[in-house]
């Protein structure tokens, strides 16, 4: 597999990211450590998560996804070989978010402690926080590089005017910018980002390492009816993708998938890798053969017929 920069960082990865907020979610560490062995056996080394994940769960409150990869980094002896991204900004509790500097200043010590390591790779805002000035959060992220504690800094959730303020912030003032974008982007939910968002990226070569690869799972092909969604806890998630141009993606998918004999889902993230300005997709599993529907993904080279296909498949009614 070749390599892909993040941005203009010195970032490196391969072309799918893992996504870690089924840590201690949906998995629990025995099952998050044997994923995360055959994801690095596979040839694989960039995994995301957050402070936040999984505070949703009963009896959680945060911070138990980077503290069970931190766990298995330490176990390991692995960390020098991984790019690890996090994120800050999500509420953890009263008081605990936004992307004010000095909470940031308190946030990556506790990230950095429950991760059981002294760097972060790609430090990313979780989401925009209009109550802080883009200068204020900018210079705290530039500090953190600065110090050697971030290696390069991201945004997630962030609309095209706010991203190119902050990207014209640190040009202008010299400071560390948002060298990647982490985007909902997939098969069916593409508006939002190549309507104004890709182009920006690509116009300041910032890298995209889009969530919700999947569509929280539709596009694996499991969810085909109501009476599907009791599958798993997403599945009230995809209830909305329940429609003619749904299943004309999915008709779509398992045409491609049955050609390259593999699962949709592998279809649906090499669509994803094969556009330009992605650099690699997020996308989770909680068992080792659902691992493999993705990591086949980067391995997989779909023709310029299939790509139509896909393409005019998930064309909006708007498009």
């Amino acid at each position: 597999m070749q390599k892909r920069q993040i941005g203009k960082s010195p970032l490196m990865v391969s072309p799918l990211t893992f996504g870690g907020n089924v840590f201690g979610w949906t998995i629990d560490e025995t099952t998050s450590f044997s994923i995360l062995d055959a994801f690095v056996d596979a040839g694989f080394e960039f995994i995301d998560t957050a402070d936040v994940y999984s505070a949703w769960k009963t009896g959680n409150q945060g911070g138990e996804s980077e503290t069970i990869l931190g766990a298995w980094m330490k176990a390991r002896g692995n960390r020098s070989k991984l790019i690890i991204a996090t994120k800050v900004g999500m509420e953890l509790a009263p008081g605990k978010s936004g992307l004010a500097a000095p909470y940031i200043m308190r946030a990556v010590e506790d990230s950095l402690r429950r991760l059981r390591t002294d760097y972060i790779d790609l430090y990313q805002a979780h989401r925009d926080d209009p109550s802080t000035p883009l200068d204020e959060t900018l210079e705290a992220f530039d500090s953190l590089v600065k110090q050697g504690k971030v290696r390069a800094i991201g945004a997630s959730n962030y609309s095209p005017a706010r991203l190119e303020e902050a990207l014209s912030i640190s040009e202008h003032r010299n400071l560390a910018r948002f060298d990647c974008l982490q985007p909902e982007y997939n098969l069916y939910q593409r508006e939002g980002y190549e309507k104004e968002l890709e182009g920006l990226c690509v116009k300041h070569s910032v890298g995209v390492i889009p969530y919700y690869a999947l569509a929280s799972g539709f596009l694996s092909g499991k969810y085909r009816s109501e009476r599907d969604l009791s599958q798993s806890t997403r599945g009230t998630k995809v209830s909305a993708y329940l429609n003619e141009r749904g299943f004309r993606i999915l008709a779509a998918l398992d045409e491609v998938s049955k050609a390259h004999d593999c699962a949709p889902a592998s279809i649906a993230l090499a669509w994803l890798m094969q556009r330009s300005s992605i650099t690699a997709p997020i996308a989770s599993a909680t068992s080792l053969s659902q691992l493999s529907e993705l990591t086949r993904a980067a391995h997989l080279k779909l023709s310029a017929d299939e790509l139509i296909l896909l393409n005019r498949a998930s064309e909006s009614a708007a498009s």
